[in-house]
């Protein structure tokens, strides 16, 4: 049995379960809920407070085809469009068309959605949707509310929470199935310190990694911990450097860093438009949706134009709205204006793009199962298929909800908790808290919305350097020390990644390939990490993802899907072809990039 660990103490209190799910946000409390009403026993393991994580934050809304004249099958075009080619049809097929009725369950859990005169869902449309099928509520504050309704019923069900509590590493039994996971309580609640919570599954919702980049919409929450846990458990991770930059991020200044004030792509949807210094809508024309074309080509609309001009932001006009609209549809975003000095209703507001949403994480099946036995992934934290290159906006939160049902039903007909072992494995080094802000600097400079050869491998000199120099330091087990290992990991990555696909698809953008290159990259990227803290880089042999293997399955188990077709994309779907070769300095003579 293979895997690295965090240094830390041993562990010194255990919690039993059937189902421990890490994160709260609509996917973890979505798994929780289901599994508990089967008649599991579930234990929350949360980070901060059970509503602190990225859900909360949402603006926008939820996507479903729930409108007059919508259907599944638009929503899925849109969507893959919007992925650029490498969407998997079956996973978007299973997100639109099982979409709207885990939407309305969700309102069954209290959830309230804004809604008309006659008790209509309210519907708006975002970035690169052609029909209006954005539910919100609050106005712009649809993730706090989802957040406040699925909080309600967990703490109504009794289902044991572990709150202010970081995961360190994934356990394991003797058969190398999920066993459990350890853990760090942060001096809050009946636990304390290091400790264990065992269970016979242990599901991943930890959402984002946002805080690998110095500026991005994410919590400081975000630090990548579940795609960390899951490489070093040995989990297979796919298309990590498809990270999405949202194009209208509250622009704050040049040294702006942490997290940034998020301006909603339904201030798009409802009639606002991007313009430059000079007012000119300089979207229009170079899409057919302009303002709500999807996201990446926004963003890289922006940046070419910050560059022509020599801006270091563009501004999103919506005067037009009036005080009353403003007020009302989008308050949150108001008041966050307010508070940095600009008020919308009367100025146009600075924007620019910033880290956002990672569209890759830890691959899974339809039924959220990773490539290790036992250990599912869901929500942001996962890569089930269905963002491909680029998300389209407000698909995050049902893809949350969606695959959440999917994992409870694959869990519900009853886990078999193993006897967690602990073998001698090789711990990581310990990264130190001051490398954070020098990691997230690195980043934003080298790998951010404008890559290249020259500034990924930079970049990812640098983090070797950091990774080198860590061999050479003391560094004490806890919170930031874990949390910085994490993030640098994540980068490694990311970077890893970004270097290998050659290519200009969707949100990765490498300016030394402008182009998009089908019949080389129309495929996934798919990392591991090896004992030896060796990352491996492998190209899938098509667009689609390979079965996701479960070695030793129990007695028991539902059996293992077929294999997943050959996506499709909206119209065009060419023939896969061989892989490039691989040149100098992309991989070791074992086929790995060694992490120093």
């Amino acid at each position: 049995m293979t895997g690295i660990r965090l240094p830390a103490p041993r562990p010194g209190w255990s919690v039993d379960a059937d189902v421990v799910v890490i994160g709260s946000g609509v996917a973890g409390l979505t798994v929780a809920l289901r599994c508990a009403a089967a008649g599991a026993r579930v234990a929350v393991v949360t980070k901060a407070r059970l509503d602190a994580g990225s859900t909360r934050w949402a603006q926008g809304g939820i996507a479903a085809a729930l409108g007059d004249g919508d259907t599944p099958e638009q929503h899925l075009d849109d969507t893959l469009v919007a992925g650029a080619g490498l969407c998997s049809d079956e996973a978007v097929r299973t997100l639109v068309t099982e979409g709207p009725d885990a939407v309305r369950r969700l309102i069954a859990t209290g959830a309230r959605f804004d809604t008309d005169a006659a008790g209509e869902i309210l519907l708006t449309r975002e970035g690169g949707h052609h029909r209006n099928r954005i539910a919100h509520a609050g106005g712009d504050a649809t993730g706090a509310e989802i957040s406040r309704a699925l909080v309600e019923a967990v703490r109504d069900a009794g289902i044991r929470t572990i709150e202010h509590a970081l995961v360190l590493d994934l356990l394991k039994d003797a058969e190398g199935r999920a066993a459990g996971v350890s853990l760090h309580v942060m001096g809050e609640g009946q636990h304390d310190g290091v400790g264990a919570v065992h269970a016979g599954a242990v599901v991943l919702a930890t959402g984002g990694m946002g805080q690998v980049f110095s500026a991005t919409t994410n919590p400081a929450v975000s630090t990548g911990d579940g795609v960390a846990l899951a490489l070093r458990a040995g989990a297979e991770v796919s298309d990590l450097e498809f990270v999405q930059f949202h194009p209208t991020v509250l622009w704050l200044g040049p040294d702006a860093e942490g997290q940034q004030p998020l301006v909603s792509e339904a201030v798009r949807g409802e009639g606002a438009h991007l313009v430059d210094a000079g007012g000119h809508r300089f979207m229009v024309g170079a899409h057919e949706l302009a303002e709500l074309a999807p996201r990446d080509i926004v963003a890289k609309g922006i940046m070419r134009r910050m560059r022509e001009q020599g801006a270091e932001h563009m501004y999103l006009d919506a005067r037009h709205f009036g005080a009353d609209m403003w007020a009302k549809r989008f308050p949150t975003i108001l008041a966050a204006c307010r508070t940095h000095g600009i008020d919308p209703v009367t100025e146009p507001i600075p924007v620019a793009p910033a880290a956002h949403y990672a569209s890759g994480g830890v691959r899974t099946d339809l039924h959220g199962r990773t490539t290790v036995p036992g250990l599912y992934a869901c929500g942001e934290v996962a890569c089930t298929g269905v963002h491909g290159a680029n998300r389209l906006a407000s698909n995050s939160l049902l893809e949350g909800l969606v695959f959440a049902e999917r994992i409870a039903a694959d869990i519900a007909p009853g886990p078999r908790p193993g006897d967690a072992v602990t073998p001698e494995e090789p711990a990581a080094r310990l990264i130190a808290p001051e490398a954070r802000l020098v990691i997230q600097r690195a980043m934003t400079q080298g790998a951010g919305v404008l890559r290249s050869r020259q500034s990924l491998e930079r970049t990812a000199a640098e983090l070797a350097r950091i990774r080198e120099e860590a061999g050479d330091k003391t560094v004490e087990p806890g919170t930031e020390a874990w949390e910085t290992t994490n993030l640098l990991l994540v980068s490694q990555v990311l970077v890893a990644a970004a270097l290998r696909r050659e290519e200009t698809r969707g949100c990765h953008w490498r300016e030394d390939h402008p182009g998009r290159d089908d019949e080389r990259w129309r495929r996934h990227l798919v990392v591991t990490l090896g004992a030896d803290r060796t990352l491996a880089v492998a190209a899938t042999d098509s667009a689609a993802f390979p079965p996701v293997p479960l070695a030793r399955p129990a007695a028991g188990d539902p059996p293992l899907p077929p294999p997943q077709g050959e996506p499709r994309e909206h119209q065009r779907r060419p023939s896969p072809a061989p892989d490039r070769p691989v040149r100098p300095g992309d991989r070791g003579a074992d086929g790995g990039r060694r992490l120093r």
